[in-house]
């Protein structure tokens, strides 16, 4: 299919760069044989006791940092985790980089650029590892915005709260799981209450999610893989929702992505743990989810296209 079957006119204007107060008063289009305005509240009336809600646990890390190789300034952001003081990262601007430069964050925090590939890509490996190397990221790294928020403004210290789910526990992910950022302990206590099921699974979401689809088709397109977890128990709880006509509502694509990614033909789900690339575009036959709870998405998107192959 044609990118450009899925390009829209966004008004500036209309993207928020901050999160609804509260979150669950976000708006909520619901589609189905009607469309209908509600707000996120609103989504316990929505669904049935027996369904089954599936969030991304994922945790957001400070996957932005900003430093100088010799006097040229370098910001990266890691996207994939390779080893215990090793990422793979986009660069700005990646040709100042060749194999064998050092990145400079700050006096005691320094990063080799062991590999360059295309993209924009590189391999780092950092002066620090494990726990210590974490402790750096959260010292000099900053939040990864999307790039329609951080156009509008800086990154500042409430993003590290603002972008965070509040079920996020397994850090990993570079952005936020953002359908899930709209929940809220009040809204889980009334799931619960009406009978409404909740588990989670992981994916860690890379830096891959920002960026732009730079083909004219579909089919030349290559998504950038991302880390996935589904544990044993957790797909024996979806196929037991199943099994008893409850629904399974996928709360964002990150979670859709992954739980499409461990189905068999039959829509049997089973537990997962590795690398995903899976690429939705219409005329894709779903198998594991019944609906999915997400925000808008850009125009000419690989997530638009998900939405669109969801919609018929």
């Amino acid at each position: 299919m044609k990118v450009d079957a899925f390009d829209f006119t966004l008004p500036p204007e209309l993207i928020a760069d901050r999160p609804a107060v509260p979150r669950e008063a976000a708006k909520l289009l619901s589609v189905g044989p009607a469309i209908e305005d509600y707000h996120v509240a609103d989504l316990p009336t929505l669904l049935q006791p027996g369904d089954l809600l599936v969030f991304n646990d994922t945790k957001v890390i400070p996957a932005r940092l900003k430093g100088t190789r010799r006097s040229a300034k370098i910001e990266v952001t890691l996207h994939k985790n390779v080893g215990a003081d090793s990422w793979h990262a986009f660069a700005k601007p990646a040709k100042k980089l060749k194999p064998g430069d050092i990145i400079s964050f700050s006096d005691d925090f320094t990063a080799l650029v062991a590999q360059k590939f295309g993209g924009g890509e590189v391999a780092l490996s950092f002066s620090a590892s494990g726990p210590e190397l974490m402790e750096k990221l959260m010292q000099y790294g900053e939040i990864p915005l999307p790039p329609y928020i951080s156009s509008q403004r800086p990154v500042d210290e409430q993003d590290r709260a603002d972008y965070q789910t509040i079920f996020a526990k397994d850090e990993g992910a570079v952005a936020a799981p953002t359908a899930g950022l709209h929940f809220t302990e009040e809204l889980m206590a009334e799931f619960r209450m009406r009978g409404i099921d909740m588990v989670t699974l992981t994916l860690h979401v890379g830096a891959g999610t920002f960026l732009p689809v730079k083909v004219e088709d579909t089919d030349d397109h290559q998504m950038h893989a991302e880390v996935g977890i589904i544990a044993p128990d957790v797909a024996a709880k979806i196929n037991d929702c199943r099994k008893a006509g409850g629904r399974i509502v996928s709360v964002g694509t990150t979670s859709l992505r992954l739980l499409e990614s461990a189905a068999d033909e039959m829509g049997t789900l089973h537990p997962f743990s590795g690398e995903t690339d899976i690429f939705i575009t219409p005329g894709y036959t779903f198998r594991a989810v019944d609906g999915l709870m997400t925000n808008f998405h850009l125009p000419k998107s690989t997530l638009m296209m998900l939405v669109s192959a969801l919609m018929g």
